[in-house]
C-alpha cells in the first residue's frame, strides 16, 4: 500500500541515532554529516517503489558525496514479515549496487518512529547547519523507473541547499511503501 509522507518541515533538527552499518561499523549521524549538507534516506530491498530508483540512486547520491553532502540510508522494515529487507540481504543489495553510503539497519524501529519516517523511499535533506530543508521526492518514477533525462528532484534540491543553505520551498512529496512495522 503506497504511503506519502508530510510536507518539509524547515528548519526541524533530526534525533541523533547510532545504528549498525552493513559493513560492519557503527553509524551515528555525526559520522555521516557531510560539511555543505546531509542526506538520510529510508529505504528497503523489496519495495518496487525503490528498486525504480536503483538505477540513478548510486550515481546521484555519488555526486552528492563529490559536492560535500553526507549521505545514509536505513532500511526500518520488519525482516520477520519482509524477509528481503533482512540484514543479511541488505549486505548482499549493497555490495550488488555499489552503495557509496552507509546502509543502516534500524531493527528496533526506533529510529523510524524518532523521524517520523513514513515510506520506502522517505528523504530527510539537510543543510550544512542540520536544518531539514528537503522531505519530497527523488524523481517522478513511481514503481516504474521514470524515463532517462527525467529531471531528479532530489539532486537539484540537494545543489541548491549545499550552494545556499536553502531547500526549494514548492516540494513533491515522495510516494512508496508505508513502512512495515513490527506488530506490538
Amino acid at each position: 500500500m503506497a504511503a506519502i509522507p508530510p510536507v518539509c518541515d524547515f528548519g526541524w533538527k533530526a534525533p541523533g541515532f547510532e545504528l549498525p552499518g552493513v559493513d560492519g561499523r557503527r553509524w551515528r549521524y555525526e559520522d555521516i554529516r557531510g560539511p555543505k549538507g546531509t542526506l538520510v534516506m529510508f529505504i528497503c530491498n523489496h519495495c518496487p517503489y525503490v528498486q525504480a530508483i536503483l538505477p540513478r540512486l548510486v550515481p546521484v547520491t555519488r555526486q552528492l558525496l563529490d559536492m560535500g553532502i553526507g549521505v545514509a540510508a536505513i532500511s526500518s522494515n520488519d525482516p520477520e514479515a519482509y524477509p528481503e529487507d533482512s540484514f543479511d540481504n541488505m549486505q548482499r543489495v549493497a555490495r550488488e549496487r555499489g552503495f557509496p553510503f552507509p546502509y543502516l539497519y534500524d531493527e528496533t524501529q526506533e529510529v523510524a518512529r524518532a523521524w517520523g519516517a513514513v515510506c520506502t523511499p522517505d528523504f530527510f535533506g539537510f543543510n550544512a547547519a542540520d536544518e531539514l530543508q528537503y522531505r519530497g521526492r527523488f524523481d517522478a518514477s513511481r514503481k516504474e523507473t521514470a524515463p532517462e533525462g527525467t529531471p531528479c528532484d532530489l539532486l537539484e534540491a540537494m545543489q541548491r541547499i549545499a550552494a545556499t543553505g536553502q531547500g526549494p520551498r514548492e516540494q513533491i512529496a515522495s510516494i512508496g511503501c508505508s513502512i512495515k512495522w513490527r506488530s506490538a
